[in-house]
């Protein structure tokens, strides 16, 4: 008997909790660069890159082939127990990328979530404190610590009672529903005079662009002004840059069009591209306050994640990919707003990079988030064979994540599929 996506679902169903969502009804049986064939043979192109995870592309053969040496040589000692030099060389290499003109060190982990987690664990034992700001729309991941963090309690954490106590929230600046820079600003000055002094807080974390949130772009002015209380106080600034890094915003890291530095940076999803790697990478001194013991895991920094992120790293620059982010961003933006121009469902079209968000809206009212309109969007491109994302604390927001290795015809495809969509919507 033939597999077919509604038979594998119902094993799916059978076997599988309900609370592992999926977006597709869709079984992948192989991928190429940013295309998907699934079990009936049926081909898709891909805009949501596995969420952020596929900026190289799948399968791209230079990862491949790092991942094949490396498994003909080692794939798992613990690095704790015996190290290996893979690990030490991609650390070597973030060390460079991130943004900061200071010492660094970078821990290797394997997820967002526990790189999250180990930045909160770190700048708790640099500052002895134990306080964290997060703000409103953020999404930092789905261990307890850092749902506490996360800024959206439906899906996340709903039924799972209260989260992990010490953790503040502050408006994300969001001038297109009236947040402004001073009330983002403010927002934190109330938590020091209600809820926390400063020297209790040992962080702030923060998206340099909302992944989950709907992909809003913080301000340079606004950051400059959060590394300024932040050192006014002696609090770290965590850059959490699991979705923005690896290049995805047209600089490897977002950061870098920030104007400022964070003391601590999350990475994880294209850094590896499509194997789980993720990590810390903060100033020396900080990174040092933990003693031997207090960081690693079993899996942390796998070799073989590790060769693939080598590779990622090498294709970055050989590909010159930072470039094809912008003409990516360039071409899908343009596009974009030509459909926006004809449809006042689209309230907006906004990004970083190749970091794209479509905000869909009732009436033309920005503040009336549509989200029936988008899974009506995302359910008509699925049948044309686009594979998209929603995203926004309300759901009213498309994302696109294409990989940046997508040719130039497979993007118009996806925007002409994206119009035809809205057509039918209208």
């Amino acid at each position: 008997m033939s597999k077919t996506n509604e038979s594998l679902m119902q094993r799916r169903q059978a076997a599988v909790p309900r609370g592992v969502g999926q977006i597709h009804p869709i079984f992948a049986e192989s991928a190429k660069n940013s295309t998907v064939t699934d079990v009936e043979g049926r081909e898709f192109i891909d805009f949501a890159g596995g969420i952020a995870v596929l900026n190289t592309g799948h399968v791209h053969p230079k990862i491949i082939a790092a991942v094949t040496e490396q498994l003909n040589k080692l794939t798992h000692t613990c690095f704790q127990v015996l190290a290996y030099e893979p690990y030490v060389e991609v650390c070597e290499k973030v060390n460079a990328k991130v943004p900061g003109d200071f010492a660094k060190k970078t821990l290797l982990v394997t997820t967002g979530s526990e790189a999250v987690e180990n930045a909160v664990k770190i700048a708790r034992a640099a500052t002895g404190r134990a306080g964290v700001i997060a703000f409103t729309g953020a999404y930092h991941g789905r261990t307890m610590m850092t749902l506490g963090l996360t800024g959206k309690v439906v899906p996340y954490s709903a039924g799972m009672g209260l989260m992990p106590g010490g953790i503040f929230r502050a408006l994300y600046p969001n001038e297109l529903h009236g947040v402004s820079v001073d009330d983002s600003i403010a927002s934190i000055e109330r938590i020091f005079k209600n809820d926390a002094e400063p020297k209790d807080i040992a962080a702030i974390i923060i998206e340099p662009v909302q992944g989950e949130g709907g992909f809003y772009v913080a301000p340079k002015a606004f950051m400059a002004r959060l590394r300024a209380l932040c050192d006014q106080h002696g609090i770290l600034l965590i850059a959490d840059e699991v979705q923005t890094g690896a290049g995805r915003t047209g600089t490897f890291f977002a950061m870098e069009q920030m104007g400022v530095a964070a003391d601590l940076t999350t990475f994880a999803k294209s850094i590896a591209g499509g194997f789980p790697l993720a990590g810390v990478c903060g100033k020396a001194e900080y990174m040092d306050a933990i003693a031997p013991g207090g960081l690693g895991g079993t899996y942390a920094g796998s070799p073989i994640a590790c060769a693939a992120a080598l590779a990622v790293m090498e294709i970055f620059e050989e590909e010159h990919l930072l470039d094809r982010c912008k003409a990516v961003a360039e071409r899908l933006v343009g596009g974009l707003r030509k459909i926006q121009a004809k449809y006042p469902v689209i309230g907006d079209v906004r990004g970083l990079g190749a970091m794209i968000a479509i905000e869909l809206c009732e009436g033309g009212d920005i503040h009336k988030p549509n989200a029936a309109a988008v899974a009506q969007i995302v359910a008509k491109a699925r049948d044309k064979g686009l594979i998209l994302l929603s995203c926004g604390t309300y759901g009213n927001v498309l994302r696109v994540l294409v990989p940046l290795t997508a040719p130039d015809a497979q993007l118009d495809k996806g925007l002409a599929i994206i119009e035809e969509c809205f057509a039918e919507l209208a």
